[in-house]
């Protein structure tokens, strides 16, 4: 009989405890989940309820989960070396997805058009804000006893400002379309781009402090990075639409979600091939997007993405927080903190003024753009690695840098309170001098031969509109003729949101189908109670329908053919055609009272005059 050979002792000990560590991390990585949905759905809306920015929230979650919260307690219970995992470089890798998230989304809302009318900003605020910023900011270094190329690292590492932090706050103080709003991110943008520069520059200067020579290879860098870009644009170019175009045809949101992640993570991976950041990859591919009739529906199924994987983010930047490493050392790391925010501030407050800001905005943009950003960690790690500067010190900077974003949400609120305070009477702020507006006061959900007629009439009357339809064949026909369409899924509140629904004045429905029609009236009306709704019925009892519903208006085909018959043989009959015209509508105002509408309640839509509100 055979028996089977039995593994030697040491082998089996080893595969059982491999199968031991692999079951604690797994079991530790589910902790760190649990602990990190626990604070998305439980302790960040607690914040916002207290309008506290959930941007602190997370941050402070991250605290309690650091190595001064909840991991002083590992030697309790083995439970809490779970929370070891948050500063791990995996689930780091994973958070810095919400960068790339963010930046991708960030370029969704930027058209080559937007850019074009954006350059003074980005190529001159944003970098005057880089150049002078980090030319102060290497000087204190120096004088505090720092390298040239240290110093020169460092500033260039603490001009730069928090995107991922800066736009969030932004957003949930409603400061986005401010032109305080739109000046800081066209500062961040500028930043962003700067990014691969200051890294390959921070390779030179490594080099050339040790006295090799070998950081000058670091320009040659710069030769796939610049590949790498062309490939993403002109990839992009020729290969987007044709992607979203046959994934949209398959009428499946899942496969269009897929699309979506695919564009944004194998645009970034070409970047990081390329030498670039991820972000900016990401950033660019959405930019292309921009162009594209798939924007909007786009932004609404990244959107989920990119605030949880925001929230990882700044959980795992508030663990990187050591509160023991900050007492034991306070001067050095809280004078950083102040010494930089107040010298960002004061730089950029004129330079604000200079671009046309008023007092308040100038305000604001400073005190928002005082704080580091992520990119720093990045940068000064990277210094350190090429021993351009001693472990040590760039420790304790990135400690303030860390530090100085939770001052963010707390800065972004003082600023604008003492910009009031400070403000001269009667004097009013500047709007930001570039501003595109994309709202149009009709939208019409549907272009097939009614909605084409009815787009055709607004035209004769000089009323703009935009175009919606789940099919991108209509859409891309639409935008061949010069019509603004976009391909989206109307009875969806986010995607009617981003569409522009608070601005417009009229929602024209002009669907085929009665289950999407109800569901598109319905949603509308309950975004917006005061908005028209002009719906196409099947009948009268869809149209009894959607006025219960809360339609406006609804046309059904049936009597409206019926009504259209009558009028041809009337006239043809040698009735006046006035008197035609008038029995015509009171046959069609019988029907509206049948339905229970009040007579007269049909809007009326004409341009708006100059003025008008």
């Amino acid at each position: 009989m055979l028996h089977a050979q039995q593994a030697p002792p040491v082998i089996s000990e080893m595969a059982a405890d491999t199968a031991h560590k692999a079951a604690n991390a797994s079991q530790g990585y589910e902790v760190v989940i649990i602990v990190f949905l626990l604070a998305s759905a439980v302790i960040v809306p607690i914040f916002q309820k207290y309008r506290v920015s959930g941007v602190l929230g997370f941050l402070l979650v991250g605290v309690l989960l650091g190595p001064d919260g909840v991991g002083r307690l590992a030697d309790v219970s083995p439970v809490f070396d779970s929370f070891a995992l948050m500063r791990s470089h995996s689930v780091h890798a994973l958070a810095e997805l919400g960068v790339v998230f963010l930046l991708f989304s960030i370029g969704l809302e930027l058209t080559f058009e937007r850019l074009k009318s954006m350059r003074r900003m980005i190529f001159g605020f944003g970098a005057a804000q880089m150049a002078l910023c980090s030319v102060v900011l290497a000087a204190l270094f120096y004088v505090l006893g720092r390298s040239v190329s240290g110093s020169a690292t460092l500033g260039m590492a603490l001009a730069m400002s928090s995107t991922a932090v800066v736009i969030p706050v932004l957003s949930d103080r409603k400061q986005l379309r401010t032109a305080s709003g739109r000046s800081v991110f066209a500062v961040l943008l500028a930043q962003d781009v700067a990014v691969a520069p200051i890294l390959i520059t921070v390779a030179i200067l490594a080099g050339t402090s040790a006295g090799t020579g070998v950081g000058w290879q670091g320009l040659l860098a710069l030769i796939p990075a610049l590949i790498g870009m062309g490939v993403i644009i002109i990839g992009g170019r020729f290969l987007l639409r044709p992607l979203f175009n046959l994934v949209a045809a398959a009428k499946s949101r899942e496969l269009f979600m897929a699309a979506c992640l695919l564009v944004v993570l194998l645009s970034g991976q070409v970047a990081v091939i390329a030498g670039l950041s991820m972000g900016l990859g990401a950033f660019i591919a959405g930019v292309l997007l921009a162009e594209t009739e798939y924007r909007r529906e786009v932004e609404v199924l990244i959107d989920p993405f990119k605030g949880l994987l925001l929230g990882l983010f700044f959980v795992t930047v508030g663990a990187r927080l050591e509160l023991s490493a900050i007492f034991a050392n306070p001067t050095l790391i809280l004078g950083l903190v102040v010494a930089m925010v107040a010298i960002k501030a004061v730089i950029v407050y004129p330079l604000a003024r200079a671009f046309g800001l008023g007092h308040i905005a100038a305000i604001e943009t400073a005190a928002v753009l005082g704080p580091a950003g992520e990119f720093a960690f990045v940068i000064i790690d990277q210094a350190v690695g090429n021993k351009a500067l001693d472990a040590g010190f760039g420790q304790a900077v990135i400690l303030s840098a860390t530090l100085s974003l939770f001052l963010v949400p707390l800065l972004a609120s003082l600023a604008s309170r003492f910009g009031k305070m400070t403000a001269k009477p009667g004097v009013q702020t500047a709007e930001a001098p570039e501003v595109v507006s994309e709202g149009n006061p009709v939208i019409i959900v549907g272009y097939g031969r009614v909605g084409a007629l009815v787009a055709d009439m607004l035209k004769v009357h000089d009323i703009p509109f935009t175009v919606v339809d789940f099919n991108p064949n209509v859409t891309s026909r639409a935008r061949a003729a010069g019509v603004e369409a976009w391909y989206g899924d109307a009875s969806v509140p986010d995607f009617l949101e981003r569409m522009g629904l608070e601005r417009a004045r009229a929602v024209v429905v002009t669907a085929s189908t009665t289950a999407f029609t109800d569901a598109v009236v319905k949603t509308v009306r309950g975004l917006r109670a005061d908005v028209h709704i002009i719906a196409r019925a099947r009948d009268a009892g869809h149209a009894q329908k959607l006025y219960q519903m809360g339609a406006t208006d609804a046309v059904p085909e049936t009597i409206e053919a019926s009504l259209q018959l009558a009028e041809n043989t009337l006239i043809d009959l040698g009735i006046p055609m006035g008197l035609v015209l008038a029995s015509v509508h009171e046959q069609r105002d019988v029907f509206r009272r049948q339905f229970g509408v009040r007579e007269g309640a049909a809007p009326i839509l004409r341009p708006r005059m100059q003025g008008e509100a």
